[in-house]
């Protein structure tokens, strides 16, 4: 009798998830047996797991964050609500609501970090993301990137990857175990999936209220 291979693996093989993340899409790709955990735009996901955080980005961010001793991290999909011209730009002095956001966004991934046994001075960070995949649009892509470079500075993390901007949409498969990130570049978005969730993403963003202030512990 043929022993199971790696790719009969199952959903109900799937790791065991960390505390908060079971509502997170996680499944097996069956042509190489990879667990995979799939985010979209507002989400992020941790683990301590041998498994894969996958997203697909236009305009927004992906940070993949991890404790590099020990390979627990993981990555999260955010975008930057759209501020007026009269706001005041980056983490300087009063933080306007779209930087208090995007704080929002990074530091509740980087507390689940911690909070499962990361230490702050071991962590890691790659970017990607923030393409101008519509010509004629608001530069949302780059406000993003700008913010997230300089958050990055302010909290005094280690950045040792980026592959930001352009004009394309990406593919992001991220291994927080060993640290490895595959980007792959969308030549055409052969459908506006991408671009009406995005586009439904910053329309929530309007209108919900930003959550209240994470301490980094």
């Amino acid at each position: 009798m043929a022993l199971p291979s790696k790719f009969d693996k199952g959903a109900d093989q799937l790791p065991r998830t960390l505390r908060g993340f079971g509502h997170i899409n996680r499944f097996v790709d069956r042509r190489d047996g990879k667990f995979i955990a799939k985010i979209l735009p507002g989400e992020y996901y941790v683990t301590n797991q041998d498994e894969y955080v996958a997203t697909v980005l236009g305009s927004c961010v992906s940070a993949c964050i991890r404790d590099k001793e020990t390979g627990l991290g993981g990555m999260n999909h955010f975008m930057l609500p759209k501020v007026g011209s009269d706001e005041k730009k980056g983490l300087n002095g009063k933080i306007n609501d779209a930087a208090r956001y995007g704080n929002f966004a990074m530091e509740h991934m980087i507390n689940a970090i911690l909070k499962n046994g990361g230490k702050r001075e071991n962590l890691e960070v790659k970017l990607t993301g923030g393409g101008r995949i519509i010509a004629n649009m608001t530069n949302v892509g780059l406000k993003n990137i700008e913010f997230v470079r300089e958050y990055i500075r302010t909290e005094g993390l280690m950045l040792v990857a980026e592959e930001l901007g352009e004009i394309y949409p990406r593919k992001v498969l991220y291994h927080p175990l060993s640290g490895k990130m595959k980007v792959k570049r969308l030549r055409a978005l052969h459908n506006n999936t991408v671009l009406d969730r995005e586009t439904r993403y910053m329309n929530e963003l309007e209108v919900k209220p930003i959550g209240g202030d994470v301490e980094l512990f």
